[in-house]
């Protein structure tokens, strides 16, 4: 394979050239950080997981290259990205494509909420063995500028590199597996609106309370006790409860 591939001008608009400037200048720094990111000591569970998906990357093959999209098309991209390598039968040598994201809280008209965003706004990482025609399979799929780095001889990412990248994905997963595995398997409590438990938990722990409000697929429930002769209604988990014998 040629160490050359042909390169083809491609007209970036005025406004796309400072966004660039922009985001790549936080990409090498969230990049940079990888370096280090070895340095922090996560908890056992996180361990766990980063231990063996780091593991699973280490085996598997093809590397890891970075490329940049337009920003706010990167789930296009790889949507995209993906159709190609089925109508183009390039499976055995592009991979995969992810976008790292990251969960955050935004105040909303409404409130806080909880949202997924991109980690690094215009990147997209991809997992592939790099020949002429997979570097042309990418390069040419919509609203993708390029490989980061040498545009026709593209640097991979290194395997910590790649961890720091995608480890916060990882972890989130996990966390909702080990929520979802929870609450499938917590034994069985019913209760009944109306009912009159006790307090066995908390700031309101010996209290007697009436049962209002049910989630019992979150395993909670709104209690009204009476405090200063007023009914105040509490949220409170099953197991802060206790039926009245």
């Amino acid at each position: 394979m040629s160490n050359e591939f042909d390169a083809e001008e491609t007209f970036v608009p005025t406004e796309e050239v400072a966004e660039t400037a922009l985001v790549e200048e936080t990409a090498a720094q969230t990049l940079a950080e990888a370096e280090t990111a070895a340095e922090i000591i996560p908890e056992p569970a996180e361990m766990d997981i980063v231990a063996t998906k780091r593991a699973e990357l280490m085996e598997q093959l093809g590397d890891w290259y970075v490329i940049h999209t337009y920003s706010g098309h990167e789930r296009r991209v790889k949507a995209n990205l993906e159709q190609r390598i089925q109508t183009q039968n390039m499976e055995n040598f592009i991979f995969e494509a992810e976008v790292p994201m990251e969960t955050v809280t935004e105040l909303t008209k409404s409130g806080k909420k909880t949202v997924e965003r991109p980690r690094i706004p215009g990147y997209v990482i991809v997992r592939t063995i790099m020949t002429e025609a997979s570097w042309r399979v990418v390069k040419d799929t919509p609203a993708v500028l390029g490989f980061v780095g040498d545009a026709q001889n593209p640097v991979p990412l290194s395997i910590d590199e790649v961890v720091s990248l995608l480890a916060p994905m990882w972890e989130a997963s996990a966390l909702k597996k080990a929520a979802a595995t929870e609450i499938i398997t917590a034994p069985a409590i019913t209760f009944e609106i109306g009912e009159s438990v006790t307090v066995v938990d908390g700031p309101f722990e010996s209290m007697e309370a009436t049962v209002t409000e049910i989630d019992a697929a979150h395993r909670k429930l709104t209690v009204s006790i009476l405090i200063f002769e007023r009914e105040t209604p509490i949220e409170l988990n099953f197991d802060q409860v206790k039926k009245l014998s």
